[in-house]
């Protein structure tokens, strides 16, 4: 990449916050795509005759595509910039939510998955470059943090209105008005959006820590930079720290919650879907505090907010799964709260793939480490079903409290394997940047 003398914008003006915002309003409805599934589960299972099995593989193939697909992503956002890409995510989406309306069969509903994956991939990363472009250095991480809340919306829209919308009409208009809605943020985005200031003559990217601006090419080595990027372990300790902390919580809002909360506690569909909000809004909650602190504590990061939050996780749905029969329902709020804390603890991923990676390799760093979070979740979401379908307890009609409180154990070994790996990581990363003395050879 080659330095440039531009520097970076001073006071955004009004065309910054109106781009900012169309990106984020399409943010907020990738998002309500990307759960639009978990809020009718029950009803794709029986729509599509699909046992535990099928239905966990609509939400791993779309998740493996889009932790696939944020290497490439990068490479694209580098070469064309974000107008294009977020065009082009908001028809693969579009495209992906007509194919499940018209959907006659298994097969072709993953195709639909795939689709929107694919398009779901393109759009958070396309954001957070607009507000490295459009916005000053010293407000980039705020800009981000509140990115992030309000795309965190869509899932409210997905388990409610959507949800409303399904029961009122039926399968084919519901999942319709979700592909016109697409089609019309990507003309919206197409008129609106720019990659740069018109002052520029380039896509840049902004250092948020020292206000360089730089121009960014598609000239890298991704091989190499991938290479690289693993080798340092601050990237493999974010790899970890994404990979561990959320993906219980996109399980259950993405897909199991639902089912788990109706079929297997007995609540009703209305109070299920409130329970999920509460999940959603701690989140948002919790994120300008889990980032407050975060920045306050760069050192204790870990050991101060990543493996608290996993362990407050882990004991969570120990504590309801041990239970003999259905839990209080004041039980289950705390569930949720626990399960929300994992979405602002796994941002300090990102935190530790920019410490700890040079700018030319920072994008790259990036799509490693949130790939692993999405490789836990889908991981996460075929165990669950497959446990379901092995105790023979695969379709609505034979879904058992028992059955679901095997399926969720599935998720301590990755809990397991997740906190081993990041305290190893973390040893070696403060070795590695000679905070802590390298450890003697026998």
């Amino acid at each position: 990449m080659t330095t440039v003398s531009h520097p970076p914008l001073s006071t955004p003006g009004w065309r910054a916050w109106l781009i900012w915002s169309v990106g984020v309003a399409a943010y907020v409805l990738a998002i309500t795509n990307r759960t639009s599934l978990g809020a009718v589960g029950v009803d794709a299972a029986e729509r599509f005759h699909a046992d535990a099995s099928t239905l966990s593989l609509f939400a791993v193939v779309q998740l493996a595509v889009y932790g696939g697909m944020q290497i490439p992503i990068g490479v694209f956002l580098d070469k064309y910039g974000a107008r294009p890409i977020i065009t082009i995510g908001m028809v693969l989406m579009a495209a992906g939510q007509l194919v499940m309306a018209i959907s006659p069969s298994i097969g072709v509903a993953i195709l639909a998955r795939i689709l929107l994956g694919a398009g779901d991939a393109a759009v958070f990363p396309a954001v957070l470059r607009l507000v490295a472009t459009w916005f000053p250095a010293q407000r980039g991480p705020v800009m981000v943090q509140f990115t992030g809340i309000i795309g965190q919306t869509g899932q409210l829209i997905a388990l409610i209105p959507l949800a409303a919308l399904l029961y009122a009409t039926s399968w084919t208009i519901t999942f319709g008005s979700i592909a016109g809605l697409g089609i019309l943020f990507a003309i919206l985005v197409f008129l609106i959006i720019r990659n740069h200031p018109p002052e520029r003559t380039a896509d840049v990217s902004v250092n948020t820590d020292t206000g360089v601006v730089r121009v960014v090419t598609s000239a890298i080595d991704t091989g190499v930079g991938i290479r690289a990027a693993w080798a340092h372990p601050g990237t493999r300790l974010a790899f970890w720290s994404h990979f561990t902390t959320p993906f219980a919580g996109t399980a259950f809002v993405l897909l199991w919650g639902m089912p788990f909360l109706t079929a297997g506690q007995g609540l009703s569909t209305a109070h299920a879907a409130a329970l999920v909000s509460v999940y959603v809004v701690a989140g948002m909650i919790l994120g300008p505090i889990t980032g407050t602190l975060s920045q306050r504590n760069p050192n204790q990061r870990t050991t101060a907010l990543v493996l608290p939050a996993i362990a407050i996780q882990f004991v969570a749905w120990l504590v309801i799964i041990a239970l003999p029969g259905p839990a209080p329902t004041w039980l289950l709020y705390v569930l949720a709260i626990a399960l929300a804390t994992g979405g602002p603890a796994s941002m300090i991923a990102f935190d530790h793939a920019r410490t700890h990676n040079p700018s030319h390799r920072l994008s790259t760093a990036t799509g490693v480490t949130n790939a692993g979070g999405f490789i836990a979740a889908l991981i996460a979401i075929f165990l669950i079903g497959l446990m379901l379908d092995l105790q023979g307890a695969g379709t609505p009609d034979t879904y058992s409290l028992d059955a679901f409180r095997m399926a969720f154990l599935t998720q301590v070994p990755l809990w397991l394997i997740g906190a081993t790996f990041i305290i190893i990581e973390r040893k070696r990363t403060r070795i590695r940047i000679g905070m802590d003395p390298e450890r003697r050879k026998r």
